[in-house]
């Protein structure tokens, strides 16, 4: 199917959009007016986008069914400050009730039962049940157009964190595994992160890897091997030679019960490597591949 976004409705290309673009990390805003009327809602339309200096950016779109404007946006505008606060599965139901559409002088707070904290920095308060806030000045407002849907990009950079020691490591950075995130998919769908589905995926070395199309003609048309497999072979800055000092019971197994049959050997010596990839051992594959040579 191709579709042709312009020729679209403002519900369908939100629908095919946020289904396919995601997931998407959720910014938990704390915004007040001048008159001191706090809000808080989620926003989906949120990332980091740069470090030095630390500047993370939400949209607060336009309704879609009537074109109205959000109270956040409304908020940023009158008092450029903002409270990013992190959802974790902990509070995503509380975070979904935020983000009805209350009047004005609702405070979200109360509605979904969460704790404000006073800020540090900046006026509008931290949610206490976050365990990790951000305070932050609003640099910029950028109005992505005036129809409904369209972005309104707030620039926020951030002046202080505050995390929940318990998701620190012993050297006091934050552990990945112990913050289980929740980000947002289409429609109701959302996912969370956690052990379960966390994998690591090895960072390039400073040295340029030697590229697929480096690999050998039998390694990089495998029938066995996957495109991620081919990618952690080529992740190597030279290419691998046959170490003699390698021992491996498997791999003396496949050579004494396949070696009349060179295919079937590549084939069990391809799929012994993919296990190998697939567990992380690419020093260990790269010898059982190179067994063929």
């Amino acid at each position: 199917m191709i579709l042709d976004l312009q020729e679209l409705g403002p519900a369908d290309r939100q629908n095919y959009l946020q289904h396919a673009i995601a997931p998407r990390p959720i910014c938990f805003a704390s915004t007040i007016d001048k008159a001191g009327n706090v809000n808080l809602s989620p926003f989906s339309f949120f990332n980091l986008f740069s470090t030095t200096p630390p500047v993370v950016i939400f949209s607060p779109s336009r309704r879609v069914r009537d074109n109205s404007t959000k109270h956040s946006l409304q908020n940023v505008l009158e008092v450029p400050e903002v409270v990013i606060n992190i959802v974790d599965y902990d509070m995503v139901q509380q975070v979904s009730l935020a983000s009805c559409d209350y009047p004005k002088e609702v405070n979200e707070f109360v509605k979904a039962g969460f704790t404000p904290q006073p800020a540090t920095l900046v006026q509008p308060p931290m949610v206490q049940e976050s365990k990790v806030k951000m305070e932050c000045r609003v640099l910029e407002v950028q109005s992505l157009g005036a129809q409904g849907g369209a972005g309104n990009l707030v620039l926020c950079e951030v002046l202080r964190m505050h995390i929940d020691e318990a998701l620190l490591d012993e050297n006091k950075k934050i552990d990945q595994r112990r913050l289980h995130h929740v980000a947002r998919l289409g429609g109701d769908w959302y996912c969370r992160v956690d052990e379960s589905n966390l994998f690591k995926v090895e960072k390039p070395n400073v040295k340029l890897g030697i590229g697929v199309d480096a690999l050998p003609e039998s390694i990089r048309n495998s029938n066995i091997l996957t495109g991620n497999n081919l990618g952690q072979l080529s992740n190597v800055h030279e290419m691998p030679v046959i170490d003699p000092a390698f021992h491996d019971d498997r791999l003396q197994h496949i050579f004494q019960y396949y070696a009349i049959n060179p295919a079937d050997m590549e084939t069990e010596l391809h799929t012994y490597a993919k296990e190998l990839l697939d567990a992380g051992k690419v020093r260990e594959a790269w010898q059982v591949l190179l067994a063929m040579s």
